[in-house]
């Protein structure tokens, strides 16, 4: 068994930090509100392809701006997750982190979770596929990267991207109900659970 999870929404508690500044992006420079729901699990280049193409000034400011915002924001845990990844490990179970985010981003988590480079076995980030999810790129590359095939693999995914990404792949799905409501992503999933608190592998096993 491999097991594979996405960051934002599954380990770290930021998607609401994210709903807020994409928010304030949509309605300053598109006139969207709530565009930070509409956005969940998509990559930058995915965001200005579809909804800036064309305004390079416009990207140009944001970069900067998400930079400093991702810099300066929390990367608290989800809960149960640390101590999940932690029972993994000393199980000898093969995992790894896959996210639409890039290095830049993740470096700012790794200052936050030094510990999440010796705990999992890789981190696979937007800079290691040409796809993003829906498409299953990024969980067939975790698993070519573990070893592992797709009737062995668990996915930990929150967004609606995501979890089509991890149901393409042709693995299992864990939703979180972090970003959704339980009953909108429940199609999606074998199993939908609120956080790790309590949970362990026996229960989609």
């Amino acid at each position: 068994m491999i097991v594979l999870f996405d960051f934002d929404g599954v380990i770290a508690d930021t998607e609401s930090q994210y709903t807020v500044f994409w928010n304030k992006m949509g309605k300053d420079y598109l006139g969207l509100e709530e565009f930070g729901h509409t956005i969940k699990g998509q990559t930058l280049v995915q965001i200005f392809g579809k909804y800036f193409e064309g305004m390079e000034k416009q990207q140009a400011e944001i970069v900067p701006m998400l930079d400093e915002f991702e810099r300066d924001m929390s990367y608290e845990y989800i809960p149960g997750v640390y101590e999940f990844l932690l029972s993994l490990k000393e199980a000898g179970i093969p995992m790894a982190i896959v996210t639409s985010s890039n290095d830049i981003k993740m470096q700012q988590a790794y200052k936050a979770h030094p510990e999440l480079l010796e705990i999992v076995d890789a981190i696979l980030t937007s800079e290691h596929f040409s796809k993003s999810k829906p498409d299953p790129e990024c969980f067939l590359k975790g698993m070519e990267v573990l070893g592992g095939k797709p009737e062995e693999t668990v996915v930990f995914e929150d967004s609606f991207h995501g979890l089509k990404a991890g149901r393409a792949s042709g693995s299992r799905v864990v939703g979180l109900a972090t970003t959704n409501k339980r009953e909108a992503i429940a199609p999606l999933c074998d199993i939908v659970i609120d956080d790790f608190t309590g949970f362990t592998l026996d229960r989609i096993l």
